[in-house]
């Protein structure tokens, strides 16, 4: 029997990304935590993997000719898991393309500027006390991510996922659709709310979004502890 895919994982967006894949991929996989609030992300062994200290990031023990193989950058993963199953990435080199689109979109765009927002409106207040001094990331962010709702909003006018068949460029931005912690309503927008209700039903998106849910933490409190946590995450540090 082949052995499980060890998931190096923290339950965010990026991390459901994956978990989502490999529960609708039916593949085994073993959680192994990277606790990013503590600084796990920059152990040696961790780097070994994922060289930008980010998770998510995969061990295959079953790569390409049967050999162990590595895979950082959510967006990579996916690929790299569709082609290996042959699923959720359509037909043909035309369906292909489809999917590579949108699913960049999500690494170049949805992604970074969601995240962005978040921090403006839930992390930095408790960093920088100067409100004023927020206002212009806060606003300007908001702004882009409501804009790229209306993007994804245009898309799924007439059809029911962003590349055609569901696939793993509807896997990557789901996850990053968390309208109240950005600003935004659903209720803007129809077509995209449809489709987030429609992805959320099935039993594999389901499951993934609650792996590990009992690691994750908010980092918003003012407490000691979160404290620390921020510093690690939204520090400048250097490599070991």
């Amino acid at each position: 029997m082949t052995a499980p895919i060890e998931l190096h994982y923290w339950p965010t967006p990026n991390g459901w990304k994956i978990t989502i894949a490999l529960e609708e991929m039916g593949l085994p996989y073993e959680l192994k935590p990277v606790n990013i609030g503590t600084g796990e992300q920059f152990r040696p062994e961790f780097l070994a993997i994922s060289p930008n200290n980010r998770m998510p990031a995969i061990i295959d023990p079953d790569g390409p000719d049967g050999e162990p193989v590595s895979v950082f950058e959510s967006g990579a993963i996916l690929q790299y898991l569709a082609r290996k199953t042959g699923l959720f990435y359509g037909d043909t080199p035309r369906d292909q393309i489809e999917v590579d689109q949108w699913l960049f979109w999500q690494m170049g765009g949805l992604g970074p500027m969601a995240g962005q927002a978040h921090h403006f409106r839930g992390y930095a207040p408790n960093i920088e006390p100067d409100l004023t001094k927020l206002e212009y990331g806060k606003t300007r962010y908001t702004n882009e991510v409501n804009r790229l709702y209306g993007v994804m909003d245009w898309r799924l006018a007439d059809r029911e996922y962003l590349a055609g068949p569901y696939s793993i460029a509807d896997m990557a931005s789901w996850p990053w659709i968390l309208p109240e912690g950005q600003g935004q309503t659903l209720d803007e927008f129809p077509n995209l709310k449809a489709w987030h209700e429609r992805v959320a039903g099935r039993p594999a998106v389901q499951k993934g979004r609650a792996a590990g849910k009992d690691l994750r933490v908010s980092l918003a409190d003012d407490s000691e502890e979160m404290k620390k946590a921020r510093d690690v995450l939204f520090g400048q540090r250097a490599r070991p």
